[in-house]
């Protein structure tokens, strides 16, 4: 099973001209039927807090990434915040689609970032979210988070126990904690025995700096590949048997004791 994680600066509220990077990378890559793509937090408009801007881009960000999986024969996962009906709150979500442009899920980010104020515009999600990422007779269980959600284990332990097999968190993750982001996406790779693909973005937006630092990382905590700061897109392979026969060889899961 193979996995393109796409890194880029993306353009501050700028649905069209982010639509467009994306293509572009995307015609530089060689994706298969059944491989999965993923596109950072919010990736049609950056981090921004204004609602009117963001959600207002929603309906087309998701139709972008329909179309892509149904073109590309691709799963497809990508960050908008959608409009929550008669309430000033948005909620910052994660839709997957199929290759067959099915909606798989739409994960809303459970941690609201209260630090950079992301709470006070965005409400906080409810439930943690896994699907399954088929392709011929193998198979991932995906456990999806956003951003700020890595620093928060309880939510992969979680995730775990609903069988995640592969973690893919989305972010745009700033440059001044960007050691917290590697350290923190090998930690919940390595004590959840899970794949983990963490897309960051890179460039930067009125207010951050952002280094990119993309990641994939095997269920024992070993690096698959990764980013540096320049636009790019990781491609990697993940073999489902690693996670199986890891947690069969060193069955660390078995000893958990606290459950959340």
């Amino acid at each position: 099973m193979r996995a393109h994680l796409i890194q880029y600066d993306i353009q501050w509220e700028q649905p069209t001209e982010n639509f467009a990077i994306v293509e572009q990378l995307v015609a530089g890559t060689s994706i298969g039927p059944g491989d999965l793509v993923v596109l950072p937090e919010m990736f049609s408009t950056g981090f921004s807090l204004r609602n009117h801007v963001t959600t207002a881009a929603a309906q087309a960000a998701c139709e972008f990434l329909r179309d892509l999986a149904i073109r590309t024969k691709a799963f497809v996962q990508g960050g908008i915040a959608v409009a929550i009906p008669d309430d000033e709150q948005a909620e910052n979500r994660a839709p997957a689609f199929t290759p067959q442009g099915e909606q798989l899920c739409e994960y809303a980010k459970i941690h609201p970032f209260g630090f950079g104020r992301e709470n006070e515009v965005m409400r906080a999600g409810t439930t943690p979210i896994c699907w399954d990422w088929q392709m011929g007779e193998q198979a991932l269980r995906v456990g999806v988070a956003i951003c700020y959600d890595l620093r928060f284990p309880e939510l992969f332990r979680r995730l775990t126990a609903d069988g995640a097999q592969c973690f893919c968190v989305i972010a745009n993750w700033p440059d001044t904690r960007q050691h917290h982001w590697r350290t923190l996406a090998i930690a919940r790779s390595i004590e959840n025995q899970c794949f983990m693909l963490a897309i960051n973005r890179c460039g930067s937006d009125p207010h951050l700096n952002f280094v990119g630092g993309s990641i994939a990382i095997d269920p024992k905590g070993e690096i698959l590949g990764e980013l540096g700061t320049e636009p790019g897109v990781l491609s990697v392979d993940l073999d489902p048997a690693a996670v199986i026969e890891w947690r069969k060889t060193f069955p660390a899961l078995r000893d958990i004791r606290l459950t959340c």
